[in-house]
């Protein structure tokens, strides 16, 4: 009833105003009026009702834009006040206004749009921040600002910059601050922060000290120091001032405030003393306005203008702008030939005998036009560009990041839409690509709250009487780890000593009590254990709880201390020297592998050597004998048939080479056997377990379940839960084949080292084929995970972790047999390389050797057959081939031509001499004959 009511007066209103219905004007009018709507009183106001009236005199002093019409504006004021901004909006409908600028105020824009959009007339406002007024609803409403979306993702990236992961909202409750923190929410959503916790602040001018009081208490309560500050001016040094007095301005406080207090500092500063001691070290936003001489000009001449009085902030300047937008928007509006001219909305008739004069509202016909004009604009401002995006939004959105310091304030760097946080003003970095990387974002540094450079943490353990609840496993087995007291709630063991040792390291005080989880017959459930934090039931979980891909998805875990993985633990035998122990060194595929290569071999020289050596040919059974000998004869060097070809020898020189390197590791591999003691075990790891199917063994509620059935695709069936050190024996001892056996046991590091220590009879398998670790559990994105883990790695550089793990891991009394079984017997794998070598040799070989024989069968004259068929026929081929191979080739034929015929000379020169040396006997006879007295 109060609606129909409030609705019925203003319509009463309207009625008084004069009929405009269907007045025209020439395209080009003398006058072209615009209204403007804010409240004068406010810090905005002041200075917006300045800059309108000067934008309007610049505009019509200005011949080239409108050209001969004059610009006219009609104020009226909204007093912020939802009703009387729409009062006022219809008041501008008897002066045919064609555009309205204003108003400030986010809650009267809300109102005013809903008008604008029915009278089709732009709303262009220059201080209206809230982000929902972008929206498709208000489609004649033109934000010449920047939405608070951009200031609040500046906020969240400044708080992540500094690594803070959940701040406190303060906020008036209207519009403008609701949808201002819903931005600020949902920004830093998108970097793994948020807000921890909202204080709404009613939006009536009159709250009292008391009430803002209350407020901050609760604040002072909580965990998180970074406050954000949403309000307007008066309510904003209101708060500031209390938290003052309540001491939270001091060390480990930030305050954020956006941009009102930048606002209210360019208008008014200096402020008082009193006034600035209450906001020492707060850091606050600003629009950013790039430098230009059109900016000094007008900058310049502001003190005249306001009296020296007030100060220019970046709202004047944006209304300064929103004139000349419209400015040209009309002129563009009158090119295009439009005309100003109004009609009766015939939706609006008005009741018989009704004193509503509907008739004087009327609509801008060429609003539309208008608008678009508006919207194509491409201008150059005193604020910068004035050009919208494809969501209506100013391009190019940045602020002035500043620190308020002593008598005023500094800037310590700029964020833009475009690169982030940076010291380096905007514009230099549109030249270049957008860069939003973390090494790239900078600040100056910055003098916080309790004058200190030093960067406060963001958050304290809460003040407020609540312990922290810790979920502790309550275990039935490996209580060395972690186990509770009886008939006590206290808990003792490993896990615990590094916790308490830990958080004793903070440097404050965390309340907590430990709340035991489980029944004490079976060990729990740990993936249940770690839900639990999710729901709120606990606050953390400590114990030994493996750090898992699942775990990690749903909270935080500290830094690891232990160190973890899968480990598969089977039993073993000594294996003892026996009979058959020369056997060992090599694998049964090694061995097949070496006699074949052996016959191989001796097979490819016999082949290469046949024609062309003695040795190599004879009857059948004879060169059998000559091939499998000389084969063997290799592995000793002790072969006695001579290679006289050049491919035989290539080969043989390769072979020896192998036969070198087998003999060598056979050696080694059979003294190793011999003279150190060896342990077996039929499982060589987890790759061994997944080919057969044997049951396995695993932990009562651990992760290792899921991880074999789920990750290696094991199935169920085979896994068979072992609930202590105990049952792990038995189950080990048994074996697959009997009822509760299992063929190993697969479970985490810590755990198999533990049961090592006392059973001897067992040892680790393989690798370690995980890598993890155990850490404590804490809700996502909780700052105590960060501190507890700068707590454990302080633990470990001291060696006071070291020493926590002696104190109750230290037990071993196996000797040192504990290490990894391994095969130790040498595989195919390491000799592949050698016999492909081999192998290629003796390919290349015999491929050259038949190239040969083939150029000779081509060279040889065809014999003579008894049938003409058999001649031509590929059997007859084959059988010349054969033939040819089987031929004893004469390579000695040349050498001994050679060795006959020096034989032959060297008997010429001996009968030669023969001859006259016996033909000087004879004349010596002679002669002896004819002096016979000599």
């Amino acid at each position: 009833m109060n609606a129909i009511v409030l609705v019925s007066y203003l319509f009463v209103f309207c009625g008084l105003f004069s009929s405009g219905c269907g007045r025209n004007v020439t395209s080009r009018p003398a006058i072209v009026n615009i209204g403007a709507i804010f409240s004068f009183d406010s810090t905005i106001g002041r200075v917006a009702k300045i800059a309108i009236q000067e934008a309007v005199k610049d505009v019509n002093a200005n011949s080239s834009i409108l050209h001969g019409t004059k610009l006219a504006v009609t104020m009226h004021s909204s007093n912020c006040s939802g009703f009387t901004g729409m009062v006022e909006a219809l008041r501008f409908m008897e002066n045919d206004i064609v555009a309205i600028i204003g108003p400030q105020s986010s809650v009267v824009a809300h109102i005013i749009s809903h008008v604008v959009n029915e009278l089709q007339v732009p709303l262009l406002s220059f201080a209206a921040t809230d982000p929902t007024l972008n929206s498709l609803q208000f489609p004649f409403f033109v934000r010449t600002t920047q939405s608070d979306s951009y200031q609040m993702a500046a906020i969240a990236e400044i708080v992540d910059y500094y690594g803070w992961k959940q701040v406190i909202a303060i906020f008036i409750d209207d519009d403008y601050g609701r949808n201002g923190i819903l931005a600020l929410s949902d920004k830093l959503a998108e970097r793994r922060c948020k807000i921890s916790y909202k204080l709404g602040i009613p939006p009536d001018t009159d709250v009292s000290q008391g009430e803002i009081m209350d407020i901050l208490v609760k604040v002072a309560l909580m965990e998180s120091r970074v406050v954000v500050l949403h309000v307007n001016p008066k309510l904003g040094f209101s708060v500031l001032s209390v938290a003052k007095y309540l001491g939270m301005m001091g060390n480990g406080y930030v305050w954020i405030a956006t941009d009102w207090l930048s606002s209210y500092l360019d208008s008014f500063s200096p402020l008082s003393s009193e006034t600035m001691n209450t906001m020492q070290g707060v850091l606050a936003l600003r629009h950013y306005t790039p430098d230009s001489d059109r900016k000094r000009s007008f900058s310049s001449r502001w003190s005249k203008l306001a009296g020296g009085s007030l100060g220019l902030n970046s709202y004047g300047l944006y209304a300064y702008d929103s004139v000349w937008l419209v400015a040209h928007a009309i002129d563009a509006f009158f090119d295009q030939g439009g005309v100003v001219s109004f009609s009766n909305d015939p939706r609006l008739i008005p009741a018989e005998g009704g004193n509503l004069h509907l008739d004087a509202m009327n609509i801008f016909d060429g609003g539309t036009l208008l608008l678009k004009n508006i919207l194509k604009s491409d201008l150059i401002g005193l604020t910068g560009p004035l050009k919208f995006d494809s969501d209506r939004s100013l391009i190019l959105p940045a602020y002035d990041v500043i620190n308020v310091i002593g008598t005023g304030y500094r800037r310590i760097g700029y964020w833009s839409n475009y690169s982030g946080l940076s010291t380096v003003p905007p514009e230099t970095l549109y030249t270049g690509p957008p860069n939003r990387s973390s090494v790239n974002q900078h600040l100056y540094s910055v003098i916080w709250p309790g004058e200190t450079v030093l960067k406060p943490r963001g958050w304290v353990f809460p003040n407020n009487g609540k312990q922290l609840r810790i979920g502790v496993p309550v275990r039935f087995s490996f209580k060395e780890f972690v186990t509770q007291v009886r008939g006590t709630d206290t808990f003792k063991g490993f896990c615990v000593d590094v916790f308490t040792a830990a958080i004793s390291l903070l440097p404050y005080a965390v309340p907590y009590q430990f709340i035991p989880f489980g029944n004490g017959k079976e060990n729990p459930s740990y993936t249940e254990l770690v839900n639990k934090i999710t729901t709120g039931f606990f606050d953390a979980v400590i114990g030994d709880v493996a750090i898992v891909t699942n775990r990690t998805k749903i909270v935080d875990f500290t830094q690891p201390y232990v160190a973890s993985g899968l480990v598969v633990v089977a039993p073993f035998r000594k294996l003892n020297s026996g009979a058959w122990a020369f056997l060992r060194p090599f694998s049964p595929l090694m061995w097949i592998v070496i006699g074949s290569f052996f016959i191989a071999v001796g097979t490819v020289v016999w082949i290469l050597e046949h024609r062309i050596n003695d040795e190599f040919r004879g009857p059948p059974k004879r060169q059998v004998i000559t091939v499998l000998w000389f084969s063997l004869s290799t592995l000793f060097f002790s072969h006695r048939e001579n290679t006289v070809g050049t491919l035989g020898r290539f080969v043989l020189i390769i072979w020896l080479f192998v036969v070198l390197i087998i003999n060598s590791s056979y050696t080694a591999s059979l003294t190793s056997i011999l003279t150190v003691q060896r342990l077996f075990s039929p499982i060589s790891g987890i790759e061994s377990l997944k080919e057969g199917d044997e049951p396995i063994g695993y932990q009562v509620g651990s992760f290792v379940e899921y991880y074999l059935s789920e990750e290696l695709g094991i199935s169920k069936s085979r896994l068979v839960a072992l609930g202590s050190p105990e049952a792990y024996a038995k189950a080990l001892q048994l074996g697959p084949k009997k009822k509760g056996g299992v063929a190993a046991v697969v479970d985490e590091l810590p755990y198999v080292e533990h049961f090592l220590s006392t059973q001897c009879a067992f040892r680790i398998v393989g690798q370690e084929f995980t890598k993890s670790g155990w850490g404590f559990a804490f809700p996502r994105d909780s700052p105590l995970a960060v501190d507890m883990s700068t707590a454990i790695l302080a633990l470990s550089e001291s060696g006071d972790l070291q020493r926590i793990h002696d104190k109750w891991l230290m037990h071993r009394s196996c000797s040192s047999d504990t290490a990894e079984l391994e095969s130790d017997r040498l595989e195919l794998k390491s000799f592949w390389g050698l016999f492909l070598i081999c192998a290629l040799a003796c390919i290349l070989a015999l491929f050259i050797y038949f190239l040969q024989i083939i150029r000779q069968l081509y060279r040889a004259p065809p014999t003579e057959s008894t049938s003409p068929v058999q001649g031509s026929s590929r059997s007859g081929r084959i059988h010349r081939l054969l033939s040819l191979m089987d031929e004893k080739e004469d390579h000695s034929g040349k050498k001994n031509k050679r060795k006959v015929e020096r034989s032959l000379s060297e008997n010429d020169r001996d009968a030669e001499l023969g001859r006259n040396t016996k033909r000087k006997g004879v004349e010596m006879s002679s002669g002896s004959n004819i002096n016979p007295s000599i």
